[in-house]
């Protein structure tokens, strides 16, 4: 006879499958995911490289340093009163030259501009970090929901394998008919199909999530018992509209990204503003000239260098009002994106605040069908109901665990993005998230 005790492990078989010691934790994956994953790679290498802009605009500024050295071998030759006469010598020229701006819009829009572009770098590469928490964690889950879906096929196998038995025995005593057996056996064959998907669904989310962390993925950590939602969570939306204008970093990089063109207009409007630069100049000059052959001269000079431009052709008008241009367009974008986070925020405030309620429900439909599913065991006891009872109670109680599982999914990455679009989002999340599962 077939025994409640022998359900459990039915039901639980996928949820133990990659339970060993080989899982890897969420916390794992995402420390894997920032070594190996290339994506993440590149943006940090992309960010190292955006910090030097900065240095590169302050440059501008600062004195610029040179050295000039120079020498040939030289042959003249004199005529003179019908005589000719030809001289060899060698000449050498070493020059050091120092030049500092004083005035200059074009320097000091550089370092603006610089200063503004590697700050931009610092919000694209914050935005990668919250993406590549994002990627991991929702792979992770999608992976575990496979699992879920793969033990509730398995349940459903399992019972219509029992109503052939019962269908069998009814039509060996001539209280069936061949036709339940039929049915009963197509359907079987379909759960036989649907386990089936359900495990190359299951093989499918975890190549993804090994692609993500960049190592091969055996077994995951499952949630623990019991999860509660965080009341952090709930605060008004207005709190994380609020929070999400200052700190998103999508917006950050497109309000540095306006900034940046707006050094870009200085920049080009400065061809039409003239220059003043401070000079410093020392040199030796041996055999500089015929008249000086054989002489050694040193030159020190301090002094100003004032340079005023005219005309470039209209190249400094036509720049100007290309850079303008790509303002507007950066401002359109800054514009467009403060309205996209805000209807990704509205959404994902609203998912996690309709998740609660449902999570509530559900938390109720699992306790309903633990009741059940004992209830129907005192039944079989007395004799009122069959096994195949049981086992619909039990597919029952799967299919709400997986429901109840699923939408503490929903809340979670529902939860992360929020306070992704919120631009709060942080490795600490991913390591308070972990602690929930085992």
């Amino acid at each position: 006879m077939f025994k409640p005790s022998k359900l459990l492990p039915l039901a639980a078989g996928c949820m133990l499958l990659c339970a060993n010691a080989s899982a890897m934790s969420l916390m794992q994956a995402y420390e894997a995911a920032l070594k190996n994953d290339p994506v993440y790679r590149s943006a940090f290498y992309q960010a190292e490289g955006g910090k030097e802009n900065r240095i590169l605009g302050r440059s501008s500024l600062l004195p610029s340093v040179s050295i000039n050295y120079s020498g040939s071998q030289n042959r003249n030759t004199i005529e003179y009163f019908g005589k000719t006469q030809a001289q060899d010598y060698n000449s050498r020229n070493a020059t050091v030259q120092v030049r500092q701006p004083l005035f200059s819009v074009d320097a000091w829009s550089r370092y603006k501009q610089g200063k503004a572009q590697s700050e931009q770098a610092e919000a694209q590469f914050a935005s990668q970090n919250q993406e590549v928490i994002m990627r991991v964690v929702s792979s992770y889950l999608e992976a575990l929901l496979k699992e879920d879906q793969l033990a509730l096929a398995r349940t459903e196998r399992d019972m219509y394998a029992e109503q052939m038995k019962v269908n069998a025995l009814l039509y060996k005593k001539g209280e069936g008919t061949r036709t339940d057996e039929l049915e009963t056996r197509s359907r079987l064959d379909l759960a036989e199909a649907s386990v089936l998907e359900a495990e190359d669904a299951l093989k499918t989310a975890l190549d993804t999530l090994s692609g993500v962390v960049g190592e091969d993925v055996k077994g995951l950590d499952h949630l623990r018992p019991g999860y509660q939602v965080s009341n952090a969570d709930l605060q008004p939306y207005e709190e994380w509209k609020k929070t999400a204008l200052a700190q998103n970093p999508d917006i950050q990089a497109l309000a540095k990204g306006v900034e940046v063109a707006s050094q870009e207009i200085n920049k080009q409007r400065a061809g039409h503003f003239p220059r003043l630069d401070l000079t410093a100049t020392y040199g030796k000059l041996d055999s500089d000239t015929t008249s000086t052959i054989d002489e050694k001269t040193k030159v020190r000079s301090v002094g100003f260098q004032l340079t005023i431009p005219l005309y470039q052709g209209g190249a400094v008008s036509a720049a100007t009002r290309q850079a303008a241009a790509n303002r507007g367009k950066a401002q359109a974008d800054l514009e467009a994106e403060i309205d996209k986070s805000l209807v990704e925020l509205r959404r994902n405030y609203n998912q996690v605040t309709s998740s609660v309620a449902r999570i509530n429900a559900l938390l109720r439909a699992v306790e309903s069908a633990k009741l059940l599913i004992t209830a129907t065991e005192q039944s079989i006891k007395g004799g009122v109901r069959i096994n195949l009872d049981l086992l619909t109670a039990q597919r029952q109680l799967v299919t709400a665990q997986r429901d109840l599982a699923q939408a503490r999914y929903t809340y979670m990455l529902a939860a992360l993005r929020l306070r992704s679009e919120a631009g709060v989002l942080s490795a600490e999340d991913v390591r308070l998230l972990a602690a929930h599962f085992e």
